[in-house]
């Protein structure tokens, strides 16, 4: 493998929660550039198993070039398809752990053509698989302007999402909206008096979300991993935002709180509902990290094992 440049965030915290087992079989839901995947691979045996899912081609084609290891299997796909790509490969109940590093990858962050930074200026696309479905700038000029400001809000908790999409509006009478600055100056006009960020940092989040799917992709995938994970197999999951770790958080405890079963059963039947999960751990990244990737700051991983 050649060294990458992107900085694989809570990398240790990450892998350890993994609690690998050397012949175990192991997912990346989200490979990027691989920097989680080669740390998996390198506390696995020779008769173990890695399987990586991305839905970016190039994090493929990079994979393809830069990954010669016959435990590892590359899947161009989002996570969303994990289930039926396990019961495919007849793995059902046998992975003994699933990462996934939620969000956006440096690479793709720091190629412009790829619409996903207000940075620097390219083609405003923002998807991850661009091979299917609308563009930003597509969604953009089709989408009216209550359904943009209700996307802004929602996924991007930005206060000022109905003045940005009728500013959005507004410009787009005149000329197409086509590429990252134009809609990052849009925005800036609106939204100003960020100290720490950027004014179009979460109106970015938001349409990348939405164009994506991110967080149905994640409810639907959290709701499979009861069935995907064998027994005492660990999700270590890191989010970025609020809302994604929201669903997370959620999706941990509800299915590791203890539930009483309904009164009237014999006594013996009486006992607590075993629950399918156990929540491990959330945890943050350290001071030092955070120092050296400032991408780390508002990471927060979280973990739980299969029952």
């Amino acid at each position: 493998m050649t060294s990458n440049h992107h900085q694989s965030v809570m990398f240790t915290e990450s892998i350890d929660a993994l609690n690998i087992i050397e012949d175990g079989i192991y997912i990346d839901a989200t490979f990027g550039r691989g920097g989680h995947s080669q740390g998996v691979l390198d506390q696995l045996g020779d008769k173990a198993r890695l399987i990586a899912f991305d839905q970016d081609i190039s994090a493929i084609e990079y994979a393809q070039k830069n990954f010669n290891d016959p435990r590892l299997t590359l899947i161009h796909s989002p996570f969303s398809q994990m289930h039926r790509i396990i019961e495919e490969l007849g793995l059902m109940g046998k992975i003994n752990g699933i990462l996934m590093d939620l969000g956006v990858s440096s690479p793709q962050l720091d190629n412009a053509e790829r619409g996903f930074s207000f940075m620097a200026d390219g083609p405003l696309d923002m998807r991850m698989n661009q091979t299917t479905g609308l563009s930003a700038a597509q969604w953009l000029q089709e989408a009216s302007e209550e359904e943009i400001a209700n996307v802004i809000y929602e996924f991007g908790d930005e206060k000022k999402s109905r003045h940005i999409a009728s500013r959005i509006k507004k410009f787009q009478l005149t000329q197409p909206l086509e590429t990252t600055l134009q809609l990052a100056n849009i925005v800036s006009e609106v939204v100003y008096g960020q100290k720490k960020k950027h004014p179009a940092t979460r109106t970015f989040q938001a349409i990348r979300i939405f164009i994506n799917q991110e967080l149905k992709e994640l409810t639907d995938t959290l709701e499979n991993s009861k069935d995907i994970l064998a027994k005492n197999g660990r999700l270590s999951i890191i989010s970025f935002h609020s809302t994604e770790d929201r669903i997370v958080k959620r999706f941990i405890q509800k299915n590791s709180r203890q539930k009483s079963l309904p009164k009237g059963l014999p006594i013996f039947d009486q006992a607590l509902e075993k629950m399918p999960l156990k929540d491990l751990s959330k945890k943050f990244a350290s001071e030092e990290e955070v120092t050296h990737n400032k991408r780390s700051r508002s990471a927060i991983l979280r973990v739980a094992s299969k029952n």
